[in-house]
Protein backbone atom coordinates (compact mmCIF):
# COMPACT_ATOMS: atom_id res chain seq x y z
CA UNK A 1 0.00 0.00 0.00
CA UNK A 2 1.05 3.32 -0.55
CA UNK A 3 2.73 5.88 2.19
CA UNK A 4 2.18 9.46 2.89
CA UNK A 5 3.33 11.99 5.22
CA UNK A 6 1.88 15.56 5.99
CA UNK A 7 3.72 18.81 6.53
CA UNK A 8 1.57 21.32 7.88
CA UNK A 9 1.96 24.92 8.17
CA UNK A 10 0.16 27.62 10.27
CA UNK A 11 -2.72 27.67 12.66
CA UNK A 12 -4.83 24.96 15.10
CA UNK A 13 -6.87 25.04 12.22
CA UNK A 14 -4.38 23.65 9.96
CA UNK A 15 -3.52 21.14 12.33
CA UNK A 16 -6.65 19.86 12.64
CA UNK A 17 -7.49 19.31 8.77
CA UNK A 18 -4.33 17.72 8.66
CA UNK A 19 -5.63 14.93 10.68
CA UNK A 20 -8.57 14.75 8.29
CA UNK A 21 -6.03 14.70 5.51
CA UNK A 22 -4.47 11.53 7.33
CA UNK A 23 -7.83 9.96 7.89
CA UNK A 24 -9.09 10.23 4.34
CA UNK A 25 -5.92 9.11 2.65
CA UNK A 26 -6.13 6.01 5.23
CA UNK A 27 -9.57 5.38 4.41
CA UNK A 28 -8.71 5.43 0.53
CA UNK A 29 -6.07 2.68 1.59
CA UNK A 30 -2.50 4.09 2.42
CA UNK A 31 -0.85 3.60 5.56
CA UNK A 32 1.43 6.15 7.22
CA UNK A 33 4.87 6.49 6.28
CA UNK A 34 7.56 4.58 8.69
CA UNK A 35 10.73 6.25 10.48
CA UNK A 36 13.59 6.54 7.83
CA UNK A 37 11.46 5.74 4.73
CA UNK A 38 10.65 7.22 1.84
CA UNK A 39 6.95 8.28 1.67
CA UNK A 40 4.82 7.50 -1.94
CA UNK A 41 3.33 10.78 -1.57
CA UNK A 42 3.91 14.06 0.32
CA UNK A 43 0.90 16.25 1.08
CA UNK A 44 1.86 20.14 2.18
CA UNK A 45 -1.32 21.73 4.17
CA UNK A 46 -0.51 25.44 3.62
CA UNK A 47 -0.72 28.80 5.23
CA UNK A 48 -1.06 32.16 3.78
CA UNK A 49 -0.70 34.45 6.91
CA UNK A 50 2.95 35.06 6.89
CA UNK A 51 5.61 35.34 3.50
CA UNK A 52 7.61 32.93 5.42
CA UNK A 53 5.32 29.83 4.82
CA UNK A 54 5.33 30.64 0.93
CA UNK A 55 9.04 30.42 0.86
CA UNK A 56 9.17 27.31 3.05
CA UNK A 57 6.45 25.57 0.84
CA UNK A 58 9.00 26.55 -2.57
CA UNK A 59 11.85 25.58 -0.74
CA UNK A 60 10.73 22.57 -0.41
CA UNK A 61 9.37 21.77 -3.04
CA UNK A 62 12.37 22.16 -4.88
CA UNK A 63 13.75 20.01 -2.03
CA UNK A 64 11.43 17.33 -3.60
CA UNK A 65 11.80 17.65 -7.54
CA UNK A 66 14.97 15.41 -8.05
CA UNK A 67 12.74 12.47 -5.88
CA UNK A 68 9.80 13.15 -8.57
CA UNK A 69 12.44 13.68 -11.65
CA UNK A 70 13.91 9.63 -10.85
CA UNK A 71 10.13 8.24 -9.31
CA UNK A 72 6.98 9.51 -11.30
CA UNK A 73 4.82 7.31 -9.15
CA UNK A 74 5.68 9.72 -6.23
CA UNK A 75 3.22 12.22 -5.84
CA UNK A 76 3.12 15.16 -4.51
CA UNK A 77 -0.24 17.68 -2.89
CA UNK A 78 -0.38 20.64 -2.16
CA UNK A 79 -3.17 22.49 -0.11
CA UNK A 80 -4.43 24.80 2.27
CA UNK A 81 -4.61 28.30 2.44
CA UNK A 82 -1.53 29.41 0.24
CA UNK A 83 -3.26 27.02 -2.41
CA UNK A 84 -6.80 28.54 -1.87
CA UNK A 85 -4.79 32.40 -2.50
CA UNK A 86 -2.19 30.72 -5.32
CA UNK A 87 -4.34 28.04 -7.34
CA UNK A 88 -2.47 27.86 -10.72
CA UNK A 89 0.64 29.36 -9.97
CA UNK A 90 1.86 26.70 -7.74
CA UNK A 91 1.60 24.43 -10.55
CA UNK A 92 3.69 27.32 -12.76
CA UNK A 93 6.11 27.55 -10.24
CA UNK A 94 6.44 24.18 -9.82
CA UNK A 95 5.15 21.84 -12.98
CA UNK A 96 5.86 18.47 -11.16
CA UNK A 97 3.28 18.66 -8.37
CA UNK A 98 0.63 16.56 -8.90
CA UNK A 99 -2.38 17.93 -7.22
CA UNK A 100 -3.46 21.17 -5.80
CA UNK A 101 -6.52 21.69 -3.67
CA UNK A 102 -8.19 24.56 -1.58
CA UNK A 103 -9.79 25.07 1.81
CA UNK A 104 -13.11 23.91 0.94
CA UNK A 105 -12.59 20.88 -0.83
CA UNK A 106 -10.02 18.55 1.15
CA UNK A 107 -12.65 15.76 0.89
CA UNK A 108 -11.72 15.56 -3.17
CA UNK A 109 -8.05 14.47 -2.27
CA UNK A 110 -8.09 11.22 -2.67
CA UNK A 111 -9.98 11.24 -6.48
CA UNK A 112 -7.64 14.17 -7.35
CA UNK A 113 -4.50 11.67 -6.33
CA UNK A 114 -5.89 8.93 -8.67
CA UNK A 115 -6.78 11.03 -11.32
CA UNK A 116 -3.60 12.58 -11.43
CA UNK A 117 -1.61 9.49 -11.59
CA UNK A 118 -3.95 7.80 -13.76
CA UNK A 119 -4.39 10.82 -16.42
CA UNK A 120 -0.24 11.70 -16.07
CA UNK A 121 -1.43 15.36 -15.40
CA UNK A 122 -1.80 17.79 -13.07
CA UNK A 123 -4.72 18.45 -11.31
CA UNK A 124 -6.16 21.77 -9.68
CA UNK A 125 -9.49 22.24 -8.45
CA UNK A 126 -10.33 24.93 -6.06
CA UNK A 127 -13.96 25.54 -4.50
CA UNK A 128 -14.96 28.68 -3.74
CA UNK A 129 -17.09 27.88 -1.03
CA UNK A 130 -17.78 25.19 1.78
CA UNK A 131 -20.17 22.59 0.53
CA UNK A 132 -20.21 20.50 3.51
CA UNK A 133 -18.95 21.02 6.63
CA UNK A 134 -15.46 19.81 7.37
CA UNK A 135 -16.49 17.78 10.44
CA UNK A 136 -18.36 14.88 8.67
CA UNK A 137 -14.65 13.50 7.18
CA UNK A 138 -12.66 10.66 8.62
CA UNK A 139 -9.97 11.93 11.09
CA UNK A 140 -6.68 10.12 12.25
CA UNK A 141 -6.29 12.18 15.51
CA UNK A 142 -2.65 13.35 16.39
CA UNK A 143 -3.23 12.43 19.71
CA UNK A 144 -5.05 8.96 21.84
CA UNK A 145 -6.48 11.33 24.48
CA UNK A 146 -6.64 15.03 23.06
CA UNK A 147 -8.78 16.02 20.19
CA UNK A 148 -9.62 19.21 18.51
CA UNK A 149 -13.42 19.58 17.88
CA UNK A 150 -14.23 22.83 15.37
CA UNK A 151 -16.85 24.68 16.54
CA UNK A 152 -17.34 26.70 13.23
CA UNK A 153 -15.43 27.57 9.56
CA UNK A 154 -14.36 30.95 8.30
CA UNK A 155 -14.37 34.44 9.95
CA UNK A 156 -16.33 37.55 9.03
CA UNK A 157 -13.56 40.30 10.18
CA UNK A 158 -11.75 42.50 8.11
CA UNK A 159 -8.69 42.88 9.74
CA UNK A 160 -6.39 45.06 7.41
CA UNK A 161 -3.32 42.44 7.79
CA UNK A 162 -5.34 39.30 7.49
CA UNK A 163 -6.25 37.53 4.03
CA UNK A 164 -7.25 34.40 5.81
CA UNK A 165 -11.38 35.23 5.37
CA UNK A 166 -10.83 35.47 1.93
CA UNK A 167 -9.52 31.68 1.81
CA UNK A 168 -12.07 30.28 4.39
CA UNK A 169 -15.18 32.56 4.05
CA UNK A 170 -17.81 33.67 5.87
CA UNK A 171 -18.04 32.04 9.15
CA UNK A 172 -20.41 29.52 9.22
CA UNK A 173 -21.46 27.37 12.86
CA UNK A 174 -22.39 24.31 13.23
CA UNK A 175 -25.10 22.97 15.57
CA UNK A 176 -24.53 22.78 19.36
CA UNK A 177 -26.08 19.28 18.97
CA UNK A 178 -23.59 18.15 16.07
CA UNK A 179 -20.83 19.63 18.35
CA UNK A 180 -21.89 17.85 21.71
CA UNK A 181 -22.27 14.46 19.65
CA UNK A 182 -18.73 14.72 18.03
CA UNK A 183 -17.52 15.58 21.70
CA UNK A 184 -19.52 12.48 23.21
CA UNK A 185 -18.03 10.18 20.45
CA UNK A 186 -14.57 11.78 21.53
CA UNK A 187 -15.09 10.85 25.38
CA UNK A 188 -16.28 7.36 25.04
CA UNK A 189 -12.96 6.51 22.15
CA UNK A 190 -10.75 8.02 25.15
CA UNK A 191 -10.65 11.34 24.83
CA UNK A 192 -10.03 13.58 28.17
CA UNK A 193 -9.13 16.92 26.75
CA UNK A 194 -10.82 19.04 23.80
CA UNK A 195 -10.11 22.16 22.24
CA UNK A 196 -12.93 24.10 20.82
CA UNK A 197 -11.40 25.48 17.56
CA UNK A 198 -12.77 28.70 15.48
CA UNK A 199 -11.41 31.13 13.03
CA UNK A 200 -12.87 33.75 16.01
CA UNK A 201 -14.45 31.21 17.90
CA UNK A 202 -16.08 33.33 20.66
CA UNK A 203 -18.27 34.57 17.53
CA UNK A 204 -20.30 30.98 17.29
CA UNK A 205 -23.89 31.49 17.55
CA UNK A 206 -23.60 34.41 15.05
CA UNK A 207 -24.98 32.21 12.56
CA UNK A 208 -27.95 31.64 14.13
CA UNK A 209 -28.66 34.77 15.90
CA UNK A 210 -27.55 33.58 19.71
CA UNK A 211 -24.71 35.85 20.95
CA UNK A 212 -24.38 34.06 24.21
CA UNK A 213 -24.13 30.65 22.19
CA UNK A 214 -20.43 29.82 22.82
CA UNK A 215 -21.23 30.32 26.52
CA UNK A 216 -23.78 27.61 26.34
CA UNK A 217 -21.43 25.55 24.73
CA UNK A 218 -18.92 25.87 27.22
CA UNK A 219 -21.68 24.96 30.14
CA UNK A 220 -22.74 22.36 27.59
CA UNK A 221 -19.15 20.82 27.55
CA UNK A 222 -19.02 20.81 31.59
CA UNK A 223 -21.78 18.09 31.70
CA UNK A 224 -20.10 15.47 30.05
CA UNK A 225 -18.72 12.94 32.03
CA UNK A 226 -15.16 11.91 31.64
CA UNK A 227 -14.11 15.00 29.99
CA UNK A 228 -11.07 16.09 32.43
CA UNK A 229 -10.13 19.69 30.42
CA UNK A 230 -11.76 22.12 27.48
CA UNK A 231 -9.84 24.42 26.21
CA UNK A 232 -10.88 26.88 23.31
CA UNK A 233 -8.82 29.19 20.33
CA UNK A 234 -9.14 31.58 19.22
CA UNK A 235 -11.17 34.52 20.52
CA UNK A 236 -11.55 37.87 19.87
CA UNK A 237 -11.64 40.91 21.81
CA UNK A 238 -14.87 42.34 20.12
CA UNK A 239 -16.83 39.47 21.05
CA UNK A 240 -15.72 38.51 24.51
CA UNK A 241 -18.55 38.80 26.86
CA UNK A 242 -19.06 38.60 30.50
CA UNK A 243 -21.12 35.34 30.22
CA UNK A 244 -17.81 33.62 28.89
CA UNK A 245 -15.89 34.79 31.77
CA UNK A 246 -18.53 33.83 34.21
CA UNK A 247 -18.96 29.87 32.05
CA UNK A 248 -15.32 29.84 31.95
CA UNK A 249 -15.09 30.57 35.75
CA UNK A 250 -17.94 28.15 36.64
CA UNK A 251 -17.03 25.18 34.48
CA UNK A 252 -15.51 22.87 36.38
CA UNK A 253 -13.44 21.57 33.48
CA UNK A 254 -12.94 24.84 31.34
CA UNK A 255 -9.34 25.36 32.38
CA UNK A 256 -8.30 29.13 33.40
CA UNK A 257 -6.07 29.95 30.45
CA UNK A 258 -7.01 32.62 28.11
CA UNK A 259 -5.32 32.94 24.59
CA UNK A 260 -6.74 36.08 23.08
CA UNK A 261 -4.95 37.91 20.12
CA UNK A 262 -4.46 41.56 21.08
CA UNK A 263 -1.99 42.38 17.92
CA UNK A 264 -1.12 46.48 19.14
CA UNK A 265 -1.24 48.37 22.27
CA UNK A 266 -2.07 51.23 19.95
CA UNK A 267 -5.27 52.53 19.61
CA UNK A 268 -4.24 54.17 16.12
CA UNK A 269 -2.78 50.70 14.97
CA UNK A 270 -6.15 49.11 16.43
CA UNK A 271 -8.13 51.25 14.20
CA UNK A 272 -5.67 51.13 10.97
CA UNK A 273 -5.96 46.71 11.98
CA UNK A 274 -10.04 47.05 11.73
CA UNK A 275 -9.38 45.62 14.76
CA UNK A 276 -13.02 47.35 16.30
CA UNK A 277 -11.61 47.30 19.75
CA UNK A 278 -8.99 49.62 21.98
CA UNK A 279 -6.77 48.91 24.29
CA UNK A 280 -8.71 50.31 27.16
CA UNK A 281 -11.31 47.51 25.96
CA UNK A 282 -8.52 44.62 26.41
CA UNK A 283 -7.35 45.57 29.52
CA UNK A 284 -10.99 45.65 30.79
CA UNK A 285 -11.32 41.94 29.68
CA UNK A 286 -8.20 40.79 31.21
CA UNK A 287 -9.01 42.82 34.64
CA UNK A 288 -12.66 40.96 34.70
CA UNK A 289 -10.79 37.64 34.00
CA UNK A 290 -8.53 37.68 36.69
CA UNK A 291 -11.13 38.70 38.92
CA UNK A 292 -13.42 36.08 38.04
CA UNK A 293 -10.04 33.16 37.72
CA UNK A 294 -7.34 34.74 40.09
CA UNK A 295 -5.33 31.62 38.76
CA UNK A 296 -5.65 32.39 35.54
CA UNK A 297 -2.97 32.64 33.07
CA UNK A 298 -3.31 34.67 29.66
CA UNK A 299 -1.26 34.47 26.26
CA UNK A 300 -1.84 36.72 23.22
CA UNK A 301 -0.58 37.60 19.48
CA UNK A 302 1.21 40.67 18.62
CA UNK A 303 2.25 41.88 15.88
CA UNK A 304 5.02 44.49 15.27
CA UNK A 305 6.08 46.94 12.32
CA UNK A 306 2.38 47.65 11.11
CA UNK A 307 2.83 49.99 8.17
CA UNK A 308 2.64 53.70 10.51
CA UNK A 309 3.55 52.45 13.65
CA UNK A 310 5.24 55.03 14.55
CA UNK A 311 7.73 55.18 17.95
CA UNK A 312 4.92 55.95 20.16
CA UNK A 313 2.66 53.38 19.01
CA UNK A 314 5.15 50.64 19.32
CA UNK A 315 5.98 52.19 22.94
CA UNK A 316 2.43 51.96 23.41
CA UNK A 317 2.28 48.36 23.03
CA UNK A 318 5.44 48.05 25.51
CA UNK A 319 3.42 49.38 28.30
CA UNK A 320 0.24 47.67 27.58
CA UNK A 321 2.68 44.14 27.47
CA UNK A 322 3.77 45.36 30.81
CA UNK A 323 0.63 45.93 32.02
CA UNK A 324 -0.66 42.94 31.05
CA UNK A 325 1.97 40.39 32.31
CA UNK A 326 1.26 38.22 29.49
CA UNK A 327 2.32 34.34 30.35
CA UNK A 328 3.56 33.63 26.56
CA UNK A 329 3.54 36.26 23.64
CA UNK A 330 3.38 35.30 19.99
CA UNK A 331 5.26 37.81 18.46
CA UNK A 332 5.73 38.40 14.69
CA UNK A 333 6.91 40.86 12.93
CA UNK A 334 3.89 42.34 9.96
CA UNK A 335 4.28 40.59 7.13
CA UNK A 336 2.76 42.36 3.66
CA UNK A 337 0.35 40.06 1.86
CA UNK A 338 -0.61 40.58 -1.31
CA UNK A 339 -4.61 40.96 -1.89
CA UNK A 340 -4.52 43.03 1.85
CA UNK A 341 -5.55 46.68 2.72
CA UNK A 342 -2.65 46.81 4.80
CA UNK A 343 0.13 45.72 1.89
CA UNK A 344 -0.95 48.93 0.30
CA UNK A 345 -0.68 50.97 2.75
CA UNK A 346 1.72 53.94 2.91
CA UNK A 347 4.33 54.35 5.89
CA UNK A 348 5.47 50.48 5.35
CA UNK A 349 8.39 49.84 8.13
CA UNK A 350 11.55 49.31 7.41
CA UNK A 351 12.90 45.61 8.18
CA UNK A 352 15.90 46.54 10.16
CA UNK A 353 13.34 48.89 12.46
CA UNK A 354 10.88 45.90 12.29
CA UNK A 355 13.23 43.52 13.54
CA UNK A 356 14.54 45.99 16.17
CA UNK A 357 11.42 46.34 17.82
CA UNK A 358 10.28 42.37 17.80
CA UNK A 359 13.37 41.98 19.46
CA UNK A 360 13.01 44.40 21.65
CA UNK A 361 9.60 43.25 22.65
CA UNK A 362 10.41 39.51 22.41
CA UNK A 363 13.13 40.66 25.35
CA UNK A 364 11.07 42.44 27.45
CA UNK A 365 8.09 39.29 27.09
CA UNK A 366 10.59 36.81 27.99
CA UNK A 367 11.46 38.48 31.28
CA UNK A 368 7.81 38.85 31.73
CA UNK A 369 7.23 35.32 31.10
CA UNK A 370 10.23 33.92 33.29
CA UNK A 371 9.06 36.09 36.68
CA UNK A 372 5.17 35.28 35.58
CA UNK A 373 6.36 31.71 36.01
CA UNK A 374 8.85 32.04 38.90
CA UNK A 375 5.57 32.44 40.92
CA UNK A 376 4.69 29.04 40.55
CA UNK A 377 8.16 27.94 42.03
CA UNK A 378 7.09 25.50 45.21
CA UNK A 379 3.74 25.21 43.78
CA UNK A 380 1.48 21.92 43.39
CA UNK A 381 0.29 21.89 39.67
CA UNK A 382 -2.01 18.92 38.17
CA UNK A 383 -0.39 17.75 34.29
CA UNK A 384 -1.92 16.05 31.67
CA UNK A 385 0.80 14.05 30.48
CA UNK A 386 1.66 14.54 27.05
CA UNK A 387 5.08 12.51 26.65
CA UNK A 388 8.11 13.61 25.71
CA UNK A 389 8.06 15.54 22.78
CA UNK A 390 10.66 18.54 22.40
CA UNK A 391 12.99 16.61 24.83
CA UNK A 392 16.08 15.01 23.96
CA UNK A 393 17.16 13.37 27.07
CA UNK A 394 14.86 9.96 27.43
CA UNK A 395 17.27 8.06 29.39
CA UNK A 396 16.76 10.42 32.15
CA UNK A 397 13.21 9.34 32.03
CA UNK A 398 11.66 12.96 31.71
CA UNK A 399 8.61 13.68 30.59
CA UNK A 400 6.40 16.72 29.84
CA UNK A 401 2.83 17.73 30.35
CA UNK A 402 0.66 20.85 30.26
CA UNK A 403 -0.77 22.22 33.54
CA UNK A 404 -4.20 23.75 33.84
CA UNK A 405 -3.13 27.00 33.04
CA UNK A 406 -1.20 25.67 29.84
CA UNK A 407 2.42 25.86 30.81
CA UNK A 408 4.48 23.66 29.52
CA UNK A 409 6.14 21.63 32.18
CA UNK A 410 9.17 18.50 32.13
CA UNK A 411 8.84 16.90 35.29
CA UNK A 412 10.90 13.36 36.08
CA UNK A 413 9.32 10.27 35.87
CA UNK A 414 11.35 7.09 36.38
CA UNK A 415 9.85 6.28 39.79
CA UNK A 416 6.52 7.20 38.96
CA UNK A 417 6.27 5.89 35.40
CA UNK A 418 3.09 7.65 34.82
CA UNK A 419 1.47 7.48 31.03
CA UNK A 420 0.93 9.95 28.81
CA UNK A 421 -2.84 10.71 29.34
CA UNK A 422 -2.80 10.37 32.61
CA UNK A 423 -3.11 13.55 35.14
CA UNK A 424 -0.25 13.94 37.90
CA UNK A 425 0.13 16.36 40.32
CA UNK A 426 3.75 17.60 40.97
CA UNK A 427 5.72 20.05 42.63
CA UNK A 428 7.50 23.14 40.64
CA UNK A 429 10.93 23.74 41.69
CA UNK A 430 12.51 25.95 38.37
CA UNK A 431 11.20 27.99 36.11
CA UNK A 432 12.17 29.64 32.71
CA UNK A 433 10.87 31.41 30.29
CA UNK A 434 9.48 28.71 27.88
CA UNK A 435 8.90 26.04 30.63
CA UNK A 436 8.76 24.99 33.78
CA UNK A 437 10.46 22.03 35.74
CA UNK A 438 8.96 19.89 38.23
CA UNK A 439 9.79 16.82 40.85
CA UNK A 440 8.42 13.70 40.60
CA UNK A 441 4.61 12.94 41.12
CA UNK A 442 3.03 13.60 44.34
CA UNK A 443 -0.18 11.58 43.24
CA UNK A 444 -0.62 9.91 39.55
CA UNK A 445 -4.19 9.29 37.95
CA UNK A 446 -4.45 6.80 35.88
CA UNK A 447 -7.24 8.25 33.25
CA UNK A 448 -9.24 6.95 30.12
CA UNK A 449 -6.67 8.83 28.34
CA UNK A 450 -4.01 6.77 29.41
CA UNK A 451 -5.57 3.66 28.75
CA UNK A 452 -6.27 5.21 25.59
CA UNK A 453 -3.01 6.06 24.62
CA UNK A 454 -1.59 2.51 26.16
CA UNK A 455 -4.33 0.97 23.40
CA UNK A 456 -2.70 2.84 20.26
CA UNK A 457 0.99 2.02 21.66
CA UNK A 458 0.35 -1.83 21.81
CA UNK A 459 -1.13 -1.21 18.45
CA UNK A 460 1.29 0.52 16.72
CA UNK A 461 4.38 0.68 19.11
CA UNK A 462 6.44 -2.41 17.17
CA UNK A 463 5.48 -0.89 14.12
CA UNK A 464 7.48 2.04 14.41
CA UNK A 465 4.92 4.70 13.22
CA UNK A 466 5.53 8.21 13.66
CA UNK A 467 3.19 9.32 16.91
CA UNK A 468 0.47 10.89 14.99
CA UNK A 469 0.78 12.76 11.60
CA UNK A 470 4.34 12.27 10.26
CA UNK A 471 6.08 15.18 9.33
CA UNK A 472 8.66 15.78 6.54
CA UNK A 473 11.20 16.97 8.75
CA UNK A 474 11.09 13.31 10.62
CA UNK A 475 11.88 11.57 7.47
CA UNK A 476 15.39 11.76 7.51
CA UNK A 477 16.17 10.10 4.17
CA UNK A 478 13.64 12.03 2.11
Amino acid sequence: MPTFVVETYGCQMNVHDSERISGLLLDAGYTQALADTQPDLVVFNTCAVRENADNKLYGNLSFLAPRKKSDPNFQIAVGGCMAQKDQDAIIKRAPYVDVVFGTHNIGSLPVLLERARVEEQSQVEIKESLEHFPSTLPVKRDSAFSAWVSVSVGCNNTCTFCIVPALRGIEKDRTMAEIMREVRALVDQGVIEITLLGQNVNAYGVDFGDRQAFAKLLRECGKVEGLERVRFMSPHPRDFTDDVIEAMAQTKNVMPHLHMPLQSGSNQILQAMRRSYRRERYLGILEKVRSAMPEAAITTDIIVGFPGESDEDFEQTIDLVKQARFSAAYTFQYSKRPGTPAATMPNQIPDDVMAQRYNQLHKIQQEISKSENERLIGKTVELLISGHEGRHDLDLNRMNGRSADFRLTHFDNSVAKARPGDLVKVEVVEAFANHIVAGQPISVVQTRGGDAHARWVADNGDKKILLGIPTLASLKSL
